[in-house]
């Protein structure tokens, strides 16, 4: 079991914190303040489009597929938006034997699906601008008449062949840390796949809202994102290393998640991107696993585990055995997050109209207000087999806003939820 006093010790986090985790997600809302000012720079504030593209396909890995996620989420029905993830990972020989093998990304290929034409706008995002199977893919729209925009860092092979395909290039915005010797965020501990950097999402997702904003694929008031840095921002001061456990959601919520299988549920798009993205950090950031899904549906998806061995009351062993020199069992633990817009005047933070500033709010377990039919079944299911359930809210009307007070909030959560675990 998890050590909660690790949590405590802000030291200790740091000494841990090898790739500098903690760090890249307070520079957050900075990196979107300057993806923002460089989209600008790159023309996105001076196009001039004929109506919005049939469909907005949108390529890469990682993040760059989860930034996908939440515009599809924020779009609704308005504009398709299609992720296109890759189709095959070939193989890459090595020129120079004592050299190191070329890293899984090398051989990463994707397509177009085979209705692809003028009417579509194809974006390819990429945080290191080197696959060749993005390049391949651009050159590919390019001969199918597809509009096409490109994010990769300046000078990369992919904003090069941006130039080459009459693509429009947008920044893609690495991680501002400090040059102190310390490997940077997203390091490879695994050569082959390094580990990205946990606050990539945003490098990918601001020029891609930016862009779909202008284009009318997305209806998010002119100052949407520049509001959202400073919810970054917020929510970096309210989950930072030394603040105490009992007051930082972000650690609270990674003590509860310790020694369980979570189970993370989400009412709506909003929260359903969130979770999504949840469970994609609690893998690469805490090594845990996690299933993910929305109401309702997810009650009948994950019923069976209610019933199983991880459920609360499941023991088929015998009752009166010697369990001291026994590890806890693992249970589940149901984390459910909602989008909940509070009415015209409301507040714009928590659930109930909370500060400006504060956050998701959670909601107690005992609470008497109104919930829709699928949080009452989700409560109800829960309580009836005595598993925990942890329900989180966000009243903000704007649903980026929403969506960044829960992705903090959880990607906080797992950094810490590693962190504390390797030190235990």
């Amino acid at each position: 079991m998890l050590d909660d006093t690790l949590l405590d010790d802000p030291a200790a986090l740091q000494r841990a914190d090898h790739d500098r985790a903690l760090l890249a997600l307070a520079g957050a809302g900075a990196r979107v303040r300057t993806a923002l000012r460089l989209a600008d720079a790159a023309g996105v504030d001076r196009l001039r489009p004929d109506g919005r593209p049939r469909t907005v396909l949108v390529a890469g890995h990682g993040s760059a597929l989860t930034a996908a996620g939440i515009l599809a989420a924020l779009a609704g029905t308005a504009t398709l938006v299609t992720p296109l993830e890759p189709t095959d990972a070939a193989y890459v020989p090595r020129t120079d034997r004592a050299a190191a093998p070329p890293v899984f990304t090398a051989g990463l290929a994707w397509q177009l699906p085979g209705w692809a034409g003028p009417l579509d706008l194809l974006v390819v995002s990429s945080a290191a601008g080197g696959e060749q199977g993005l390049i391949a893919l651009a050159e590919q729209a390019y001969a199918r008449g597809c509009a096409i925009v490109v994010t990769a860092p300046a000078g990369s092979p992919l904003a090069e062949a941006a130039l080459q395909v009459r693509a429009l290039p947008l920044p893609y915005v690495p991680p501002n840390l400090p040059d102190d010797g310390a490997p940077p965020s997203g390091a490879a501990a695994e050569p082959d796949l390094p580990a990205e950097d946990p606050a990539a999402l945003w490098a990918h997702l601001t020029p891609l809202l930016a862009l779909t904003q202008k284009l009318g694929v997305t209806q998010l008031p002119y100052d949407a994102l520049a509001a959202t840095a400073d919810l970054l921002d917020a929510s970096a001061v309210r989950c930072r290393p030394d603040a105490a456990a009992y007051t930082n959601p972000a650690k609270g919520l990674a003590a509860r998640l310790a020694g369980t299988v979570p189970l993370l549920w989400a009412e709506g798009p909003v929260a359903g991107a969130a979770v999504t993205r949840f469970a994609a950090q609690l893998a690469e950031r805490a090594g845990r696993p996690a299933l993910a899904g929305q109401l309702p549906q997810v009650l009948t998806a994950h019923r069976g585990m209610f019933t199983g061995q991880l459920g609360a009351g499941a023991d088929p062993d015998d009752f009166f055995r010697d369990r001291v020199e026994e590890p806890d069992p693992l249970h589940l633990q149901v984390l459910l997050l909602r989008h909940v817009p509070a009415p015209a005047g409301g507040g714009g933070g928590g659930a109930g109209g909370a500060e400006e500033d504060a956050g998701p709010a959670e909601v107690p377990a005992d609470d008497e207000g109104p919930r829709s039919f699928g949080a009452a079944r989700a409560h109800r299911l829960a309580e009836a087999h005595d598993v925990r359930i942890t329900e989180y809210a966000s009243a903000r009307p704007d649903p980026l806003h929403a969506l960044a007070d829960l992705v903090a909030l959880t990607d906080f959560a797992a950094v810490y939820l590693g962190l504390a675990a390797a030190q235990s």
